[in-house]
């Protein structure tokens, strides 16, 4: 009988640490249900101390998600406990997730303290979290460049104060395979109580190496494994939540463990994350990428004929890839695009439902044919907006090769419609002077991308840019506009953008 090992989803926390990621309320709780949807066990919302957003959205997440545990991080520091569980107290089923420095180097360079008083501290911490709440997670941070000795005495001195779950940290994703393996072993053998505790660890990707040490450690005894969807957080991000879902479910002959996703929610959950946080999927992409269950080699495509096993190990359907069905189209009703929606995992009020089932109806009087990409543009669109400060009334555009290109954009704003008119290097840019003398913000424009969402001259464009504020402030923000015309969706996605900055 193979054991369960949990799995704990940190895209909220350590996920939206991703440089440029920048997440509201709405995009979070809609991350948080489809998680939920997906099977996690445990949800990390986010760092209660941190801000008062991030206190906010686990307040908000932990009222309304009600399967999986619910966590928040706080450092070991009673103002950050006291933070975590004010956010989390309405949650079903909620955790304090504790963590203080580990390595040598933290504890000189950072914390500027003892490993006595660090392990002093974990253990004050864990007893702190523990009058709030029967859960308590611990994790000692950098763990595999600290000492041996001192990671195996801070680990029992949270045991000892009430920890439920000791989590083993490559905060640099520092350790090779084997030095992780060994480190499992080790810390199984030497930690009083971790037999009566889940052994947990979070593995980062810097090395590229998250995945098979995160893997490694469930071998070696670990029953909870930190991660996130498509991979996201700091540098080079975390573990690959599908890729630990699938690695054991494919090879659960070997890893003698199972996990409770839903693996047919791993495709929409991850085009969901990735359209919200604007982190596009490289084709490549283990498990989930466009390329991975396509056959180009004649040899291969032989096999494939022959027999579908002699080069997929895993099938498209398992992880929900679609299934080919006929999409939507402009005669299509209602009821079946809603049945769409919720089988996507976009989860839209009745009158979300009505705006976009409007706009798929003028996409589809201008497109010969709605794909799902353009489906997911469209009911994403919805989740990335926010309160509307500035709203878009018309553009114009004059530019050629022996033109100076000029823009007249019109902006409506409390009520009081506003017209201003610039020059620029390109239309784009005109356009975008315009809208600053408008709003009176000038904000630095960090990186400008735009893709087709579908193939062909009628395609679908998705423009995502990330503004700041000003220098000194560096508060960046995210927007994303769609349109058939680039020029609209560029002008889009930048209003949405700036809406956010003054809405904070």
């Amino acid at each position: 009988m193979n054991d369960t090992v949990k799995i704990f989803d940190t895209t909220l926390r350590d996920g939206e640490q991703t440089p440029g990621v920048n997440l509201n309320l709405t995009e979070k709780l809609e991350i948080a249900r489809q998680l939920e949807r997906l099977g996690v066990d445990i949800i990390e919302a986010g760092f209660a101390g941190a801000s008062r957003g991030d206190f906010e959205s686990i307040e908000a997440i932990a009222a309304s998600v009600r399967k999986p545990v619910i966590c928040s991080l706080a450092r070991c520091v009673k103002s950050d406990i006291d933070a975590a569980w004010q956010s989390l107290k309405n949650a079903a089923r909620p955790r304090i997730h504790v963590f203080i420095a580990a390595s040598p180097i933290h504890l000189e360079k950072k914390l500027r303290i003892t490993a006595e008083q660090a392990i002093q501290s974990a253990a004050e911490s864990v007893r702190c979290a523990k009058q709030f709440c029967r859960d308590v997670q611990f994790s000692a941070e950098d763990a595999t460049r600290a000492d041996f000795d001192v990671l195996c005495r801070m680990y029992s001195a949270a045991i000892e104060a009430g920890a439920t779950t000791i989590n083993l940290t490559d905060t640099v994703g520092y350790a090779t395979a084997n030095e992780f393996s060994r480190l499992c072993q080790e810390l199984m053998r030497n930690v009083k109580g971790i037999e009566n505790v889940t052994f947990s660890v979070h593995c980062h990707n810097d090395l590229g190496l998250a995945v098979a040490n995160s893997l490694v450690a469930v071998r070696h005894g670990a029953r909870q494994v930190e991660c996130t969807m498509n991979g996201l957080g700091e540098r080079a991000g975390n573990a690959a939540l599908e890729e630990i879902a699938m690695g054991i479910k494919t090879r659960s002959d070997y890893y003698m463990a199972d996990v409770n996703i839903n693996t047919k929610s791993l495709y929409v959950t991850s085009r969901l994350i990735s359209q919200l946080t604007g982190v596009d999927i490289p084709p490549n992409k283990p498990i989930i990428g466009e390329n991975v269950f396509r056959h180009q080699s004649g040899i291969h495509q032989h096999g494939m004929l022959r027999d579908r096993a002699t080069y997929e190990i895993m099938k498209a359907s398992a992880v929900g890839f679609p299934d080919g069905a006929a999409p939507l189209g402009k005669l299509s009703g209602r009821h079946a695009f809603q049945a769409e929606a919720e089988r996507m995992g976009f989860n839209l009020s009745a009158e979300e439902i009505d705006a976009s089932f409007k706009r798929f109806k003028d996409l589809a009087d201008r497109k010969k044919e709605v794909t799902e990409q353009d489906l997911y543009a469209i009911f994403a669109g919805f989740l990335h907006e926010v309160p509307t400060v500035f709203h878009m009334v018309s553009y114009q555009l004059f530019a050629g090769n022996t033109l100076t290109p000029t823009a007249t954009v019109t902006l409506e704003h409390d009520g009081e419609k506003i017209v201003e008119a610039a020059v620029g290097d390109g239309p784009i840019d005109a356009a975008y002077r315009a809208i600053d003398r408008i709003t009176g913000l000038a904000p630095k424009l960090e990186s400008y991308s735009i893709r087709a969402v579908t193939e062909g001259q009628d395609a679908l464009g998705e423009v995502t840019v990330r503004i700041t504020r000003s220098a000194q402030e560096q508060i960046r923000t995210l927007g994303k506009g769609v349109s058939t015309d680039i020029i609209e969706a560029s002008i889009l996605a930048y209003i949405n953008a700036i809406n956010r900055l003054f809405l904070g």
